[in-house]
């Protein structure tokens, strides 16, 4: 039997108040310090209505753990904690808190405030049945919609005065455990079925002046705006001063970066009052775009990339921007958002089989340095997939310390095939060098014909997987359906073979090796093979021979 102990990581300098969830710097990566330890989210976010209900989640707390959670993404509903306007019922927060402990996990609180899904369907009844008070956007025919209008004083206070209630109350009765290490501010806001707000107070903004405010940001940051919206500003002269059309041009795209600036400006002022109460990290998740699709036809101006720049001069208090991934194009979303220097997060994703939810997770955490990576609606997932989430999560669990270490580090990447929005699958190989090594990661079987098949049987496998590298020639592989090759990265060496490969598991950060894997299981040293249907570890040694 092997034993071989995971490393530390190593933490620099803590905040001044070091107890609070915080997000900090890591070695190249920014990850989530809870009770001063980089802490790795293996979520879940349960759909919209289950947390209303305490008798409810007490049947879910069970099937969370199966599955190997530590942590919850969780609502919490305006109108279920001030149904009588000033009057707090913090039951239901109260209650997922103590589930959450009882059950060993943490919790990421969604503000289910002014917009969910762009809709303004959690708002208390006192709001919906005061609109003269609590005014509607509406569409350019003057309809109203079901969507509060992001220009009104009297909305943000309501909503403020709300958010400001719950994070007081967490810092009263979780400041000192922390169960709540996260709050998402609002949830996929966006205009439709138009692009933007037609009501009074949002045309008389749309005709005065784009705020000095946004125009400072842009001008600030004019080398390295997104594209589209560079060249906007630029075929009108880069123009401060100027109403919106002026400035950027008529048209659905302007009225989106409207929108942008207005619910950004209101989400982070709500972000920003509640920060100033406890200031726990705070981030924003977008609905994303179908191909082909315009303004209006999906939540236009959400924190979606092409308005990344608005959003950062809008909402400052809010710490970053999350997508929510339900396409198939899971890297081209990842990479859009993963970006260097910054915090990334996947709140929601789904849509495909648990097995492909556990082989993206791994990617994720391993390629993008995902702080967290959370599956939707958990609790009503097949008893297969929620098996292939457990099993994923599984290794992403004794995986943790390795991961944790050395994302940002270089020495650790992710293997995921690409798949377009049509479901189509890239298997073209995947190389990787590790110092003297190049590693090829295949995603089809050795030998495989079904190239341009009819059918092919590797296309519709689950594949996908991490590499870490902790010395010369030495690695950990986790993950499912792939076979791995090894090569010389440059001159001079003549082959690579393979010393070791050792099946185990990590029990309590030890690794307790099981069967040495160097015979048939490798094709008699030709190849580390991952099997399909099972996500497993395999720590591998290399050597080079002439």
């Amino acid at each position: 039997m092997i034993i071989l102990l995971l490393p530390g990581v190593a933490l620099s300098a803590a905040p001044p108040d070091a107890s609070m969830p915080h997000l900090a710097q890591r070695h190249g990566a920014i990850q989530l310090i809870v009770g001063g330890q980089p802490f790795l989210m293996r979520a879940g976010e349960l759909e919209n209505s289950s947390a209303s209900s305490l008798p409810y989640l007490d049947t879910l707390w069970p099937r969370l753990e199966a599955m190997h959670f530590n942590a919850v993404i969780a609502p919490v509903y305006w109108n279920l904690i001030e149904p009588q306007q000033g009057r707090f019922d913090f039951s239901t927060v109260d209650g997922l808190i103590e589930g959450a402990r009882a059950h060993d996990m943490r919790l990421v609180l969604l503000w289910f405030g002014s917009w969910k899904n762009s809709m303004s369907s959690y708002v208390p009844a006192w709001v919906k049945r005061g609109a003269s008070r609590y005014p509607r956007a509406r569409r350019s025919d003057g309809t109203p919609m079901e969507i509060l209008s992001a220009l009104d004083q009297a909305n943000l206070q309501a909503d403020s005065a709300a958010f400001v209630a719950l994070m007081k109350h967490l810092k009263q009765t979780d400041g000192q455990r922390h169960t709540v290490v996260m709050v998402q501010v609002e949830n996929e806001v966006g205009m439709i079925p138009e692009a933007r707000d037609h009501g009074p107070l949002a045309d008389a903004a749309f005709h005065a002046p784009v705020p000095k405010a946004l125009t400072d940001y842009l001008s600030k940051h004019k080398e390295n705006l997104a594209p589209e919206l560079e060249a906007a500003w630029r075929a009108h002269g880069f123009k401060t001063g100027a109403d919106w059309e002026d400035t950027f041009g008529a048209g659905e795209r302007t009225d989106e970066l409207f929108t942008a600036w207005t619910e950004g400006r209101y989400t982070g002022e709500v972000a920003a009052a509640g920060k100033a109460v406890y200031p726990l990290p705070m981030y924003v998740n977008a609905a994303l775009i179908r191909p082909g699709k315009r303004p209006g036809e999906y939540p236009s101006g959400g924190p979606l990339p092409h308005l990344f720049d608005v959003w950062r001069a809008a909402a400052p208090a809010v710490d970053f921007l999350a997508p929510d991934i339900y396409f198939p194009n899971f890297t081209e979303w990842g990479e859009k958002y993963a970006l260097r220097g910054e915090p990334f997060f996947i709140p929601e994703t789904g849509r495909v089989s648990g097995a492909q939810m556990g082989a993206n997770g791994l990617h994720a955490y391993a390629q993008w340095n995902a702080m967290g990576y959370s599956p939707y609606a958990p609790e009503f997932l097949s008893p297969h997939d929620a098996r292939a989430v457990g099993q994923a999560y599984d290794v992403v669990e004794q995986l943790t310390p390795l991961i944790l270490a050395h994302q940002g580090s270089g020495k650790m990447v992710g293997m995921l095939p690409r798949t377009h929005f049509d479901g189509s699958v890239d298997l073209e190989p995947q190389s990787f060098v590790f110092g003297d090594y190049k590693v090829v990661a295949s995603f089809r079987k050795p030998g495989s014909t079904s190239i341009g098949a009819k059918v092919d049987a590797d296309a519709s496998a689950t594949h996908g997987g991490l590499i870490i590298q902790v010395g010369p020639n030495d690695f950990w592989f986790a993950g499912t359906g792939i076979t791995v090759y090894f090569e010389p990265s440059g001159k001079g060496r003549s082959a690579v073979g393979i010393e070791s490969i050792w099946e185990g598991r990590f029990i309590d950060g030890r690794w307790i090796a099981g069967r040495e894997m160097n015979g048939d299981d490798t094709n008699q040293g030709r190849h580390l093979s991952l099997p399909d249907d099972e996500f497993s570890i395999r720590r591998v040694t290399l050597y080079h021979y002439h």
